[in-house]
């Protein structure tokens, strides 16, 4: 899937600055693959929104290279924006139109459109094809928006945010068209901050903070990069100093967090220590980071200079809470 012959967007050493002197990328690079979907991730002016418009052609880089289909997005638009769909995260349409009379707007204006009827029943709305945009829910406008980016038939699709407002079928539903669309070959790039959809769609991801690209890959290969985490709650009259000395906890009061790289071994080692002493762990749970703790753990290592220490290396630095039951 990263074979640079199929890359279909390509970015080298991207950077975008503003006046004053501001720079809102800094250097960032990655590849997405043909019938891939790649989530650019982020929190609040990470440097999303500025990354995806270079992507997307509307502005030029202060430096560095974007390439889509192997052509500049900028300088040879014409070329590459019938090629493309893009959701913007508010689409601002005539609000006394209803959706049909949208649909067809939209139509006048796209290369090779999509029949008005088969573009609304692929994102649900041949039912309010009548209703005036002004009536209908946000959900409702994000699925309209949606269909107006799929009404070219588009190589490259650009999502953003494309389900907020949406209920959670919508949402389910929205995700259920994406993965088709993927399924036929189309690429898409999603920018999302619902990190379950990230972590639902995307083949691959990057995380993006103040400009720079921190870390990317699979979102298991991100979610690998933080701690699993076991919880439970010792009985009266046990106390976290009494867990074996390999077994990394914090303790508060009773309530027991261990974080591990290695879960199935420590879990293994907590059971049998519990049998052996006859100790009742309640509210045992045990599980391997998310999405969203990786994202957050990046964003607070990030403030605080910490990015990329091991749990080991935290340890030493006691970065983390009280710890109990360590050497």
């Amino acid at each position: 899937m990263t074979d640079t012959d199929q890359s279909v967007i390509e970015v080298e050493e991207l950077r975008r600055s503003y006046s004053g002197g501001f720079e809102a990328v800094s250097g960032i690079s990655f590849s997405v693959a043909r019938g891939e979907i790649f989530a650019l991730l982020g929190t609040n002016g990470a440097g999303k929104t500025s990354t995806v418009e270079l992507l997307e052609g509307l502005a030029e880089p202060t430096d560095g290279r974007v390439r889509i289909f192997g052509l500049d997005p900028y300088r040879d638009r014409a070329r590459v924006r019938p090629r493309t769909g893009v959701m913007l995260q508010e689409g601002g349409f005539p609000s006394d139109l209803s959706v049909a009379e949208t649909v067809r707007m939209w139509a006048g204006v796209t290369s090779r459109p999509r029949p008005a009827a088969e573009v609304l029943e692929l994102v649900g709305l041949t039912a309010r094809s009548s209703v005036r945009v002004k009536q209908l829910s946000g959900g409702e406008r994000r699925r309209l928006d949606l269909a107006l980016a799929l009404l070219g038939r588009p190589e490259v699709l650009f999502l953003d945010e494309p389900t907020t407002g949406m209920d959670p079928e919508g949402r389910r539903d929205t995700w259920d068209l994406v993965r088709a669309l993927r399924a036929q070959g189309t690429t898409v790039l999603l920018t999302t901050h619902y990190l379950e959809e990230a972590e639902e769609l995307a083949d691959r991801l990057a995380i993006l903070h103040e400009g720079e690209l921190v870390l990317s890959g699979t979102p298991a290969e991100v979610t690998a990069t933080r701690p699993s985490r076991i919880r439970f709650t010792l009985p009266d009259g046990t106390g976290p100093e009494q867990l074996p000395l390999s077994l990394r906890a914090a303790a508060e009061g009773q309530r027991v967090e261990i974080r591990t790289d290695r879960l199935q071994t420590a879990l293994a080692e907590l059971l049998r220590w519990a049998e052996q002493e006859g100790v009742e762990l309640a509210g045992l749970d045990a599980r391997s980071a998310s999405l969203e703790e990786a994202f957050l753990e990046i964003a607070q290592n990030r403030r605080t200079g910490t990015l990329g220490r091991t749990p080991e290396q935290d340890d030493r630095t006691g970065s983390d809470d009280t710890m109990a039951g360590t050497r």
